[in-house]
């Protein structure tokens, strides 16, 4: 692992992307603990991606048109999902004062399936993480695991950081219903946006 990996890295989890998005709306609408199953969420469901691409499946997915659609849509149609329910204060968004273990459950749930259903996030560690290797094909899988695990370290500690910064200003958010509209229409805006997104990728 060198210092090269480790800035690259840095810089793709700090750039705010859906994990990024559901982790702030989480934490403006349920606080500090729900934030950081948000972040634990979309931190696990890098797993997927991260076998995928040591296993060589993200390929399968980059050249199968049929298997890229299926995985894409179907994360279209769950960000299109989150936008709704965030707009009618619902699903795993709506203000809740008390966090029951069920409730924790369903953040990190919706966290989990932002980054299983998005087929893009496989073939970026298709891409990426080969970058960083030795070149010793006898260490090649364990160093793509390593990596990979550093990478969902950083995605974990940076998620909770912008989680752990928007709750601070909760309390002032939940004061005004106005500015608690407007926070759900944003966030709403910005799942169906990145669904829109999405729904054009291309393999």
């Amino acid at each position: 692992m060198t210092p090269e990996f480790l800035l690259t890295a840095l810089i793709v989890v700090l750039v705010p992307g859906t994990g990024v998005i559901y982790t702030l709306a989480t934490a403006l609408t349920r606080g500090r603990t729900a934030a950081v199953a948000a972040a634990l969420g979309c931190t696990f469901g890098i797993v997927p991606a991260m076998l995928a691409a040591v296993l060589g499946l993200a390929a399968l997915l980059h050249t199968s048109a049929l298997a890229f659609q299926v995985v894409k849509f179907a994360g279209v149609a769950f960000l299109l999902y989150l936008a709704w329910t965030t707009l009618k204060d619902s699903g795993p968004l709506r203000i809740e004062q008390e966090e029951t273990p069920r409730a924790l459950w369903r953040v990190a749930l919706g966290g989990t399936l932002i980054n299983v259903l998005n087929p893009k996030l496989s073939i970026f560690f298709l891409a990426f993480l080969p970058q960083f290797l030795s070149g010793d094909a006898a260490t090649a899988t364990a160093e793509m695991l390593t990596l990979g695990g550093v990478f969902m370290a950083l995605t974990f500690i940076v998620f909770v950081l912008y989680g752990l910064f928007a709750a601070s200003a909760r309390d002032r958010v939940l004061e005004s219903p106005r500015a608690m509209i407007w926070a759900r229409r944003a966030f709403a805006a910005s799942f169906a946006g990145l669904g829109l997104k999405l729904a054009f990728e291309r393999a």
